[in-house]
């Protein structure tokens, strides 16, 4: 089962011994400078954890799958997400 955003405060808060209060403003810090990142094109490392960049994706051809048309997709951006050495050593144990 994931975590949603209520979940990760309360333990943020009993891991760290803020109040529910804290953790959740310290959350949406943390979610205010990534999305910041990612849409200014820079990168986000935590070291060990994981590191995030924004990448751009190339105009293509697809279909529609109801249909079978091609349609043209226009280029875009993503986010790629990678996990760090402590994280893929935590998932394998």
């Amino acid at each position: 089962m994931a975590y949603n955003k209520s979940d990760l405060v309360s333990k943020i808060a009993q891991k760290s011994n803020l109040t529910k209060a804290q953790a959740e403003a310290a959350v949406n810090a943390f979610q205010d400078v990534f999305v910041e990142a990612m849409k200014s094109g820079e990168g986000l490392k935590l070291t060990g954890l994981f590191s995030a960049e924004r990448v751009k994706r190339a105009a293509r051809t697809g279909r529609n799958p109801r249909t079978g048309e091609q349609i043209d997709i226009p280029a875009s951006y993503g986010v790629r997400i990678s996990a760090g050495s402590l994280l893929k050593k935590a998932v394998t144990e």
